[in-house]
């Protein structure tokens, strides 16, 4: 099958063909990421959205990925199935929770089950193409004269057939919020008999009254509005072609007192408090417009995901599931995307959470994040006051870390290989991490007047940085290029080459990451690239999507597949080296085949070869991490706050540094608009104007601490070059890239650059 499926190059491609699925797998190089270099402009979402087809299924009994629906930071999540089967419909296997009484949903007389057929469903839709109401078409026709009183003369009658129009989203009014309530609209978008059921499938007898559903306790199961009958123990409904019907479902049943009047001016009234909610939560954050709808819509809709996913002061992993809970690196990468968004604030009660969290033998490991979260909140909010409440915490792990390296070579005690390998091991991940979090700790501690303590704590990290580096000198491995970097330091870990090919060499893949974005060797240095070109050059990488599989795999359809979320490391990495085009490979690739289409739902890992032709299985969706890697991606491609010199305290501000070179095509423009950093809040405004030779830019700079160093880069599509640029009367120099630094100028200010063809 693999040898067969090859990828239809995009109409902007080249005419070679592309290597097929059974080409990639095999390659040690990312084919398709390499092939989407070498596309006019750059790698882009056209390019990849052909290779594959999208996730699709999973592994429970209703087959088709689930959406959670929840109002922001609610604990009860409901889950819509994607087909439009039904809400909270039974996973069966044990990777799936229960998540309250289910309701399948069927259309037509014949009762079929919505969405079964898939040649007949259309893929889901949000409204205004972000927001998370969710809509689902399937065409399901009538009979027309099948039966009864039929003319002797019939003659044949061709007539549409119906599609039914399912539209979905949670409530955010507060008391229906607490019980997971989704409200439902049916309705025809075409034809003009159509028939809908919806059958509350209870564990205990149920019946119907009042326009409710109620279970033998009295709880409510169903609300529904007067268009529905009780028939056979379900809801039945006709529909015609100006006709609707709605219903609402509780996830947790609802007292019989609960007042709710099921009407479609309800229905109506409850959606658009449902959408004014979710703006309201967008607005408070920075805000993205760029020439592409579909990212615009992707960013938007990922924050509102991830708001879905947050159980009350807690960043889950995925709802619904048995990833429906907290972790601490995953949980860590989730917020901190939230935080670089805007959202200070829920960053600050997030962050508790995480503190509190413990995971057996990976104590170490847990640390390190928890101080590189505090820190990277201190730099972005300068709040002083925060690092002092939480000294209880913050201060427990920094003793843990200091305290506490008693295992040989100076290094820490062995624990896990990773949180699903038990082997323990002298982790190279553990040992960089937490050389970066006491390095960074005694900086943020210097800003805010603990100079003794800043003092003690650099001193550590200056010696053990050392020891690290020494460390990773006598394990590496040289007979590769470049040099293979193990995880188990002193252990003689085997070359993992190709990388994916058993287990332990997919779980190095999905790890070594952290040891990437530790920064553990020196900037600029040859040894600060062995780990990503390794990836790059030995199967590391699909897309720009991180690989995974090994011999060992139960339902996956192959044993390629997936990890997308845990290449974010490796993401920012490529950005901070200043890589562009490498690192719209992974934002596109993610884009377009770590999502499912329209939704944006991913799961931790997802196969490489499809279930069928219209779609791949993944894992366990949807995923706040997931989410995260793709938001960080994309802030890091527009607004970059680094500290490239090495000392823990970011100087460096770098603007549209890895922009897509289509989106300053002729007429084209850019707006990020108040995007937080470690030196306060910038806009950045650019309008193309290719046809009259010059790009404009029109800059807000941060006031609160103004970095030493800002950068503002101009990437205009290929043929076109940046000769010049200039702030008033102020002349700039420009480099090949389109790179001016406006390090020197201060608050609002315009730049025009002057572009000719090449």
């Amino acid at each position: 099958m693999l040898g067969s499926l090859q990828a239809q190059p995009p109409a902007a491609s080249t005419s070679s063909p592309l290597p097929t699925l059974e080409d990639v797998l095999a390659s040690r190089s990312d084919l398709w990421g390499e092939a989407a270099l070498r596309q006019p402009d750059g790698p882009s979402y056209e390019f990849f959205e052909k290779l594959l087809p999208p996730p699709r299924y999973v592994n429970a009994d209703f087959k088709y990925y689930p959406i959670a629906l929840s109002a922001p930071n609610a604990k009860v999540k409901a889950r819509l199935i994607s087909n439009g089967s039904g809400i909270n419909l039974r996973g069966g296997a044990r990777s799936w929770n229960d998540v309250g009484t289910p309701v399948i949903f069927r259309v037509g007389p014949d009762e079929f089950i919505f969405g079964a057929l898939r040649d007949r469903l259309s893929e889901p839709t949000l409204a205004e193409g972000y927001l998370p109401i969710v809509e689902i078409r399937y065409r399901h026709g009538s009979p027309f004269q099948s039966e009864g009183m039929v003319p002797i003369d019939q003659k044949r009658f061709d007539h549409p057939p119906e599609i039914y129009r399912l539209e979905a989203f949670a409530s955010t009014d507060p008391q229906l919020a607490e019980s997971g309530v989704v409200l439902v609209k049916f309705s025809l978008a075409q034809g003009t008999n159509g028939f809908v059921t919806a059958q509350v499938d209870a564990k205990s007898p149920i019946q119907f009254g009042d326009g409710k559903v109620t279970d033998e306790q009295g709880h409510i199961l169903a609300f529904c509005d007067r268009n529905w009958r009780w028939e056979r123990q379900s809801l039945h409904a006709r529909l015609s072609a100006n006709q609707l019907v709605v219903l609402a479902v509780p996830t947790q049943p609802l007292d019989a007192s609960t007042p709710l009047s099921l009407t479609a001016a309800e229905y109506s009234r409850q959606r658009e408090s449902c959408a004014s909610r979710w703006k309201e939560i967008l607005s408070r954050g920075m805000n993205v417009e760029t020439p592409e709808p579909y990212v615009n819509d992707a960013w938007r809709h990922l924050i509102c995901q991830n708001f879905e996913l947050i159980h009350g002061d807690r960043m889950h992993y995925s709802a619904g599931n048995q990833y429906d809970r907290l972790y601490e690196a995953e949980g860590s990468d989730a917020a901190l995307a939230m935080m670089v968004w805007g959202y200070e604030s829920d960053m600050r009660r997030l962050m508790v959470p995480l503190f509190d969290f413990t995971r057996k033998g990976l104590e170490f490991h847990q640390a390190g994040f928890k101080l590189l979260n505090l820190c990277r909140y201190y730099w972005q909010t300068r709040d002083a006051a925060a690092v002092k409440a939480l000294r209880p915490f913050w201060e427990k792990e920094a003793r843990r870390l200091v305290d506490n390296r008693t295992g040989k070579h100076g290094l820490f005690p062995r624990e896990q290989y990773c949180g699903d390998i038990h082997t323990p091991v002298q982790s190279i991940n553990v040992n960089s991490k937490a050389w970066r979090a006491i390095r960074d700790l005694s900086a943020v501690l210097a800003e805010v007047g603990e100079q003794a303590e800043a003092d003690r704590y650099a001193q550590v990290a200056r010696d053990f940085r050392k020891t690290v580096l020494a460390a990773i000198r006598e394990s590496a491995r040289r007979e590769t290029t470049p040099p293979f970097v193990p995880v188990a330091l002193y252990d003689h870990e085997p070359i993992h080459d190709p990388i994916c090919q058993v287990r332990l060499g997919s779980y190095w893949n999905i790890i070594i990451g952290y040891t990437i974005a530790s920064g553990i060797f020196p900037t600029g240095s040859e040894e600060e690239s062995w780990i990503p070109h390794y990836l790059e050059q030995h199967g590391g990488l699909c897309m720009g999507l991180l690989r995974a599989g090994g011999s060992e795999f139960n339902f996956w359809t192959g044993e390629h597949r997936l990890n997308p979320l845990y290449g974010t490391r490796y993401a920012l990495d490529v950005l901070r080296r200043d890589d562009p085009e490498r690192a719209l490979v992974s934002l596109y690739g993610m884009l377009a085949q770590g999502f499912t289409r329209n939704t944006f739902v991913c799961g931790e890992g997802c196969s490489l070869a499809p279930m069928d032709p219209g779609g791949r299985i993944f894992y366990c969706p949807p995923n706040s991490a997931a989410n995260a890697h793709f938001l960080s991606m994309l802030r890091y491609a527009l607004v970059q706050d680094w500290d490239l010199d090495d000392d823990g305290r970011p100087e460096t501000l770098r603007l549209l540094f890895a922009t897509p070179r289509r989106w300053l095509s002729d007429g084209q423009s850019i707006k990020v608009e108040h995007a937080p950093t470690a030196f306060g809040g910038v806009s950045v405004r650019v309008q193309s104007r290719l046809s009259r030779g010059e790009v404009i830019a029109e800059l807000e700079i941060p006031q609160r601490q103004p970095p030493p160093q800002t950068l503002l880069r101009i990437r205009v599509p290929e043929g076109w070059q940046v000769k010049s640029a200039q702030a008033g009367v102020q002349k700039l120099n420009t480099d090949a890239q389109g790179t001016v630094d406006v390090s020197g100028i201060k608050g609002k200010s315009t730049v025009r650059f002057r572009v000719e063809r090449l």
